[in-house]
């Protein structure tokens, strides 16, 4: 135990209010949270309206049932209520929820390689979305159109982003460090009438002019007929935030390039001449399971599916999360080093929902050197500091000791997310962060926008061990034979559906992409490709993927993204790409190829491959490794076998690895097992 809440911290936390709340209104009585969980999922319709009551939801109309099936996929919550995500955000600028202290001005703090602190008010904020959703109303922007974002994490992009939902569009972002193929991979498929772009970003001190970038996506997004600019690389263009542009509103030159004739290039406006004196904000009430935004799967299998999140259900689950296992109160600033392509830059907006501050940073966690974001906890006075376990790990082997250069008096959690935190780094914190501090490591997905598995204010902190399964959340180990375990390791299952589960695949017919996605080994059950354990203490412990995603540095990335590089490089013929989760919290990621006859792999061949795929998609891409094999192995429906390679690749034996019968070449997994002889 490396951790004990006092009694003062349970009985300040909103977890503790709830539970004298269920004694007041439900005659329930729970001992400890354990009981509290057992009851949530063994009764998921009583518990999720407890939260609607709870947390006071705003509905425009009733709804007529919680629950209309429990089944998964298919589950239909709260028919016939209408509401929107935004409206409770801005309920708290109101006085409709009062702040406890006095931070309540402040709503946003930014902060990047390029800019100092600058501090947003409620007030400030208001008027920013009030007068962006005004805007795209203006030009025609519908409920249910798509709005997509080529944006940093910069406070204009959570302003649009509010405004797109309190119109009741449909958010979808990705990070300026995509290549231009990846971009056009997710917002293809979504067809966007508006896109909102930075004319470039700064990392690891150097600027990125991505101009190129956003031309290219105009000619390949024909339905976008809006485009706005952010002038991010413009000197403090990006923070005149409701002053009047300097800049002509004509289509810019990019690169030097003629323009593209009008009647294909949309209509360019910058962002500050969108700027429109509004007041009111109209919030659009919509149905429980109306699209708020989608976030897209790592593409292991094909294109990355779009992945469809509702207003209702994302409500629910972020009050539920945020309050309950985060612990975030009104006024607190929350902060989580995120990009725009990553669901945790959503729950950092999701913050705002709780009262909190959302603290923004862009730019290298490492940049000019890992004290970079201990630096900002101390200036922001962060409360909550979010990052992910390869982060840590590295601060640990740097040797930083933060708790003695700064002071992060405000500080009481660190979060971690992304991959699992071994435990050295647990101990790390405690010895070198803070001593009394809630370590409160989670893990979830893209998929539903949270964490099955987090954090707890009211128990301790085990070492190695994610503290609990959350609250709603069905979470089960389940073995070779499809029985739940505990204490051993198992495939994580969720056994019953929750709100937060996507509503559907964008452009999937009959849903087949959501079935084989999820319930294509346990039809019913939710199989989220995780192997866990489930502790002595009620805790968890993530022993990585149990898929073919790739958890690269705390970001998943899929498989087919690889492959679609490296097909066209002509040298290679075919290629499997693993990762391997190392103990310590490091990862390995050897790419496989299979060359054309008469080709070698000489040294200008691995710079084209690296190359190809860093500028295609990101460094994050470019393996550790490239080796020749004589084979790739394959199924018999044709199916590359990465799970079954990695499984070699982790020790486990051929039989347990793969089902050989199967296999279109079983003979090719012998390369594998003797490269595993020689990994170091």
């Amino acid at each position: 135990m490396l951790w004990q809440p006092s009694e003062q911290f349970k009985q300040n936390s909103h977890l503790h209010h709830y539970f004298g709340w269920m004694r007041q209104n439900y005659n329930l009585d729970f001992q400890n949270y354990h009981e509290a969980w057992q009851w949530s999922v063994e009764n998921i319709a009583e518990f999720w309206e407890s939260l609607w009551k709870y947390f006071n939801v705003i509905s425009h109309t009733p709804y007529q049932q919680v629950l209309k099936e429990e089944k998964m996929p298919g589950a239909a919550w709260f028919e016939g209520a209408t509401l929107n995500y935004v409206e409770h955000i801005f309920r708290h600028q109101t006085g409709d929820i009062r702040y406890q202290n006095g931070d309540d001005e402040i709503a946003i703090v930014f902060s990047s390689e390029r800019h100092e602190l600058v501090e947003i008010s409620w007030e400030e904020m208001h008027s920013q979305v009030a007068s962006m959703a005004a805007w795209l109303r203006g030009i025609g922007v519908k409920k249910g159109d798509r709005i997509a974002a080529f944006l940093p994490n910069i406070p204009e992009a959570t302003f649009a982003f509010l405004a797109c939902a309190a119109i009741g569009a449909v958010w979808s972002s990705c990070s300026p460090d995509f290549g231009a193929n990846s971009v056009v991979d997710r917002f293809a498929q979504i067809e966007p009438v508006v896109l909102f772009a930075a004319d470039g970003y700064t990392y690891n001190g150097k600027p990125f002019d991505k101009m190129h970038v956003v031309r290219e996506l105009c000619e390949k997004l024909p339905t976008v007929k809006h485009l706005v600019i952010v002038p991010y690389l413009n000197p403090g263009g990006s923070l005149r935030f409701g002053n009047p542009s300097t800049i002509n509103n004509q289509q810019p030159a990019i690169n030097n390039q003629p323009p593209i004739p009008n009647s294909q290039f949309p209509i360019t406006t910058f962002w500050n001449d969108t700027f429109r004196p509004t007041t009111e904000i109209k919030f659009e009430a919509v149905p429980f399971d109306h699209p708020i935004y989608m976030l897209y799967s790592s593409g292991t299998t094909g294109i990355p599916k779009a992945i469809v999140h509702s207003h209702g259900g994302n409500l629910l689950e972020h009050l539920k999360y945020l309050h309950f296992h985060n612990d975030v109160h009104p006024g607190e600033r929350f902060f989580w080093f995120s990009t725009t392509g990553w669901m945790m830059w959503n729950f950092v907006n999701a913050s705002l929902l709780a009262g909190a501050t959302a603290v923004l940073y862009d730019g290298s966690p490492g940049y000019p050197s890992l004290d970079r974001l201990w630096e900002l906890a101390e200036k922001a006075n962060i409360t909550h500091f979010g990052t992910s376990a390869p982060y840590l790990m590295a601060c640990l082997k740097e040797g930083l000791h933060p708790g003695q250069k700064f002071n992060l008096t405000a500080l009481r959690s660190i979060g971690s997310t992304g991959s699992p935190l071994p435990p050295d780094a647990f101990d790390w914190v405690y010895e070198n962060v803070k001593k009394d501090l809630w370590l409160s490591s989670m893990a979830g997905g893209t998929d539903v926008c949270t964490a099955w598995v987090g954090g707890c204010p009211t128990e301790p902190v085990w070492r190695g061990e994610i503290q609990c399964r959350c609250l709603g959340a069905a979470i089960e180990a389940w073995n070779e034979a499809g029985h739940p375990v505990e204490r051993e390791v198992g495939e994580l299952v969720v056994t019953k559906p929750m709100p937060s589960m996507p509503v559907f695949f964008w452009g999937d017919e009959n849903n087949e992409r959501y079935l084989d996605s999820y319930f294509d080994l346990y039809p019913g059950v939710w199989r989220h490709g995780d192997w866990i354990e489930i502790t002595e203490h009620g805790g968890i412990i993530i022993y990585g993927r149990s898929d073919a995603s790739l958890n690269r540095q705390g970001v998943r990335i899929g498989t087919a993204e690889i492959y679609r590089a490296i097909d066209k490089i002509p040298e290679v013929r075919d290629s499997l790409i693993v990762n391997i989760e190392q103990e310590g919290g490091g990862d390995y990621m050897p790419l496989f190829v299979l060359l054309n006859d008469g080709v070698a792999l000489t040294d200008d061949l691995r710079q084209k491959i690296r190359q190809t795929l860093r500028s295609d998609y990101s460094p994050r891409h470019v393996p550790d490794d490239i080796i020749v094999c004589p084979e790739i192995p394959y199924t018999i429906s044709g199916k590359k076998m990465e799970a079954p390679v990695k499984k070699i690749l982790m020790g486990k034996p051929i039989e347990k690895a793969a089902n050989l019968d199967s296999m279109k070449n079983p003979g090719s997994l012998a390369f594998f097992v003797g490269f595993k002889k020689r990994m170091r």
